[in-house]
């Protein structure tokens, strides 16, 4: 069986370098799906990941839907070529609602498993894939009143794949959190959030009664001084290789019990540094429907 690679939609460059990197000879492509025989390997850039992929001879519209039914119940099409018959085959499928998710919900996890075809009488499909939303990306039911930036949307997906949210008296540390979008999630949560910045977050963000701004820089606050902190965050824009000193102090300290923070590159893909952020204990390493240029780091605690 194979193994297929769903790029990040705009980053199909930086799935290649990274398959290539990981040893990975890709045999197909097919849109931004990339191909491969062999077992998974991890793949940041890779919104979905088709574990166990089947190629499936099919004679026609309801012999491939038949195939499919007869897998599992769940399906999310891709489909960059032979859109029209794909169309027909889906409408033959049982319906995923893939509703937007609201506020405080985790992903579902019921298996959702993903197929296209590769020609009009071949299909590929896997019904075990890297991803519970369909074709990687992420839908929320968004708060354009609240937070004072769309940047939490990141921290919320993270969330939702984890399907673990902080609880409510937790303590939160979000550092470089002006303008407040991610202070703001962390607060609507019930837990508390120390939020340092040079700049304050938004007035209706800083009223928060559960949130406390302390003037600086990230890179000077004293672990330390802090103390155990359930949730370190971090969104700040900072070059990749100084994000991971700060990363790796802090996780040193060992009052970090959970860590999410957003790797940004600027210029070219620093595929070195992204190897070594995702060979940190623990760690996970994610393009999310909501990044641009940049990855999610994830340390979550197991317990």
């Amino acid at each position: 069986m194979a193994t297929a690679y769903l790029a990040a939609e705009g980053f199909e460059a930086e799935l290649d370098a990274e398959l290539a990197r990981a040893g990975v000879a890709v045999a197909l492509r097919h849109g931004r799906l990339r191909v491969g025989e062999g077992p998974p390997v991890e793949a940041a850039w890779a919104a979905n990941i088709w574990r166990g992929a089947e190629r499936i001879a099919v004679s026609s519209i309801g012999h491939a839907a038949r195939e499919l039914r007869g897998r599992q119940r769940n399906w999310a099409v891709y489909a960059p070529e032979h859109r029209g018959r794909a169309r027909l085959v889906a409408e033959q499928l049982p319906h995923v609602a893939a509703r937007p998710l609201e506020l405080g919900e985790v992903a579902p996890e019921a298996p959702l498993g993903s197929w296209t075809l590769l020609e009009r009488d071949l299909l590929l499909a896997a019904t075990d894939c890297s991803s519970p939303f369909v074709n990687g990306v992420a839908r929320f039911a968004e708060d354009r009143q609240g937070p004072p930036s769309r940047a939490y949307l990141k921290l919320w997906e993270t969330f939702a794949r984890l399907r673990r949210w902080p609880a409510a008296g937790e303590r939160c540390l979000d550092l470089g959190a002006a303008p407040g979008g991610w202070t703001w999630l962390l607060a609507r949560t019930g837990a508390e959030v120390l939020a340092v910045d040079r700049a304050p977050p938004a007035p209706e963000v800083g009223a928060l009664g559960n949130v406390t701004w302390r003037q600086g820089s990230a890179f000077a606050v004293d672990p330390a001084e802090v103390g155990a902190v359930d949730w370190w965050c971090s969104d700040l824009v900072a070059y990749p290789q100084r994000l991971l000193g700060l990363v790796t102090r802090w996780l040193a300290t060992g009052v970090v019990r959970n860590l999410v923070c957003t790797v940004k590159f600027q210029g070219a893909t620093d595929h070195d540094v992204a190897e070594r952020f995702a060979a940190l204990p623990g760690a996970q390493l994610w393009h999310l429907s909501q990044n641009k240029h940049e990855l999610t780091c994830v340390i979550a605690d197991p317990s």
